[in-house]
């Protein structure tokens, strides 16, 4: 069966991880809008990225979200990664709500309102499903009611990169969404079956939208495990859900119809891409050696008690525990920050492969371990935001594995 084109909208592109992933998957997905802005900077490198790879364009628009999203044309699939921010809501006047300014939720909300795409897929930090930290899951409980209210079905899914075969442990939530009219809503929710706990339940090991392309072990337990969490009828109207809601979410869940079940999974793990893997083999500048002393690092790196005190006048320990020094290359990276080019406890160090010397990453080797292309971001941008970008950005190949999946249900 011959498929019509995907229309694509990318929000917060950076340097475009959520295109790339999808368009190795198929060219059907077909990016029709797409929007990078970073606030406060005179120069917007991530955004000079993105147009050098897919060019100029009307349609890859560089301003805050908040001023073009009125231009947003009609799509078919919306995607983004997106801040964790508070998504707290109060009431205002005529019975309106207003989130809390600068929190971009609240336009991808507006987005969704007046487009109503067939499939939505959003990511972001794993610690969205437990914040605020004084109301547990509070603010992943208002984007499902949001999402809920506007007539989509939710799955969601905490994935580690490594976990499935990747060189980078990053552990990121995706959350893929599908609208009431679609075939794949009746495809994937058997709608005649929505309160029932074991459909649900198996939703999230065997038929779900994620199981397929990243399965996990079956666990009949139940210590781990919470249901119910957001009936629509349970609240008001969001204000209300804002100011009481908490709830245990757990790396997997699924929502439909307001009904929810959340679970803690483990994964079936493949075996994993090493930092060694991506190590260059050739000869590496001279620039990215640790030269001088090994003191700063090895304090950075090293296990710590410090004593300190507290604004209020209170003692207390500082301590932390000691991280590898260097880093090992027969398993996967840590999680890749944007202050990977900096002495920092956080920066990865290796042994050269040539010299056996230590030396930090390079950014190629830092767009590895995302997935992209060697040198992609080598588009005229400094060498610090080089590594910045690959901090922010998602691992390509699980995009491209959520792209694969979405083929099957269009």
């Amino acid at each position: 069966m011959i498929k019509n084109k995907i229309k694509v909208v990318e929000l917060f592109a950076g340097v475009g991880g959520f295109r790339v992933g999808l368009e190795r998957s198929s060219e059907l997905f077909d990016t029709v809008w797409a929007n990078q802005w970073e606030p406060n900077k005179k120069v917007q490198h991530a955004y000079e990225c993105y147009v050098s790879h897919f060019g100029n364009s009307p349609h890859h628009v560089n301003e805050d979200i908040a001023v073009v999203k009125k231009e947003i044309p009609s799509h078919d699939l919306l995607v983004g990664g997106f801040p964790c921010q508070d998504y707290s809501v109060a009431r205002t006047g005529a019975q309106g709500i207003e989130g809390r300014k600068g929190v971009l939720w609240w336009h991808i909300r507006d987005i969704i309102s007046e487009h109503r795409p067939n499939f939505i897929v959003l990511e972001n930090v794993d610690r969205l499903i437990k914040s605020p930290s004084t109301q547990r899951g509070r603010d992943f409980g208002i984007i499902l009611r949001c999402l809920n209210d506007l007539d989509y079905a939710v799955e969601w899914r905490i994935i580690n990169a490594a976990d499935y075969g990747y060189a980078q442990r990053r552990r990121r939530v995706f959350l893929a969404a599908f609208h009431k009219s679609t075939v794949a809503y009746d495809e994937l929710t058997n709608t005649a079956n929505t309160e029932d706990d074991s459909f649900l339940y198996n939703r999230l090991y065997n038929n779900g939208f994620f199981s397929s392309i990243f399965p996990v072990q079956m666990d009949v337990r139940t210590d781990n495990l919470s249901k119910s969490l957001l009936n629509q009828m349970s609240f008001a109207d969001l204000p209300e859900l804002s100011e009481v809601f908490s709830a245990p979410f757990y790396n997997s869940g699924i929502m439909i119809d307001g009904n929810v079940i959340s679970k803690e999974v483990t994964p079936i793990e493949m075996k994993a891409t090493t930092l060694g893997d991506i190590r260059h083999t050739e000869q590496v500048d001279e620039k990215y050696f640790l030269n001088g002393s090994l003191e700063k690092w090895e304090f950075l790196k090293g296990a710590k008690r410090i004593p300190r005190v507290r604004p209020n006048g209170e003692p207390y320990i500082f301590s932390e525990g000691a991280i590898s020094f260097p880093d090992y290359l027969d398993r996967p990276a840590r999680t890749m920050l944007t202050s990977e080019s900096s002495i920092n406890r956080s920066t990865h160090v290796i042994e050269d492969a040539i010299t056996g010397n230590l030396r930090i990453l390079t950014p190629v080797e830092c767009e590895r371990l995302n997935g992209f292309d060697d040198d992609w971001t080598n588009t005229g941008m400094p060498e610090k935001y080089r590594y910045f970008t690959m901090g922010n950005a998602l691992v390509v190949p699980i995009v491209e594995k959520i792209g694969n999946r979405l083929l099957e249900l269009v």
